[in-house]
């Protein structure tokens, strides 16, 4: 597997390429670049199959760099200091990245993972999906959802999720137009990238949207009929916070 890297700090390239020789001895490095202009042209020439790409460098960022260039036949693993927003739009997008200093179990999970990705396909259409949901940064509800499937992966607008049930380790989503899609991710995961948006976990086995609640019964926890008639029960300790998400949602 062919690899650039692409960072404007030489320690940091020097670190990841030793830990590629160490953990990932198949990925070869065929060019290292300090910053997106090098970068640029080193991905035309050598036609990489990933890029491990800094975000934040001086002049362009690595978010730039995705948006100049025509055609991108190759997967990307980014590599990036916390920042909340960004780090939401790159969850959303079901992006690799890895957090500063790099962590080898990380990094070893996310070349597998794009491993397969490659076998898929797809990589234009992932990027587009990145690339709008950077530009919906500030805005969660705006943004669009990437699931990963045997195929590839499917994109979604959050307002078609009705929502998240937990099935063992893996989540099931019920889409509008009683559509379902299972995903091998636990629920929790989702609960987690989905923070801040229109989403709330209100039993242990259920992340509903709350935009797409019809009626609320009062009980012990209570009881919410979705838009698709589903029946949820919401747990007696979720219930105080769900009545007061609703009211934020819906003003009353």
């Amino acid at each position: 597997m062919k690899a650039i890297l692409v960072d404007d700090e030489p320690d940091g390239v020097r670190t990841l390429q030793k830990m590629l020789e160490l953990h990932c001895p198949h990925v070869h490095v065929t060019a290292t670049c300090s910053n997106a202009i090098i970068a640029k042209q080193q991905i035309m020439q050598t036609e990489p199959d990933v890029v491990f790409l800094d975000i934040q460098m001086p002049g362009k960022s690595g978010f730039e760099l995705l948006s100049e260039l025509s055609t991108k036949e190759f997967e990307v693993i980014f590599v990036t200091a916390h920042n909340e927003y960004m780090l939401q739009a790159l969850q959303y997008s079901a992006a690799d990245y890895l957090l500063k200093p790099v962590d080898e179990d990380r990094l070893i999970e996310a070349v597998q993972r794009v491993e397969k990705r490659l076998e898929a396909g797809k990589e234009e259409e992932w990027t587009k999906t990145l690339l709008h949901n950077l530009s919906k940064a500030d805005n969660p509800a705006e943004m669009r959802l990437c699931l990963p499937t045997l195929k590839g992966f499917m994109v979604l607008k959050l307002d078609d999720i009705i929502y998240c049930e937990a099935e063992r380790s893996y989540t099931i989503f019920h889409l509008a137009a009683n559509k379902t899609v299972t995903v091998s991710k636990p629920l929790q995961e989702y609960e987690q990238i989905l923070h801040g948006s229109s989403f709330l976990r209100i039993h242990k086995s259920f992340l509903i949207n709350l935009q797409h609640v019809k009626e609320y019964h009062r009980g012990d926890g209570g009881l919410v009929i979705m838009t698709n008639n589903a029946e949820i029960e919401v747990s007696r300790r979720k219930k105080e916070m769900f009545l007061l998400k609703i009211k934020e949602v819906f003003r009353y």
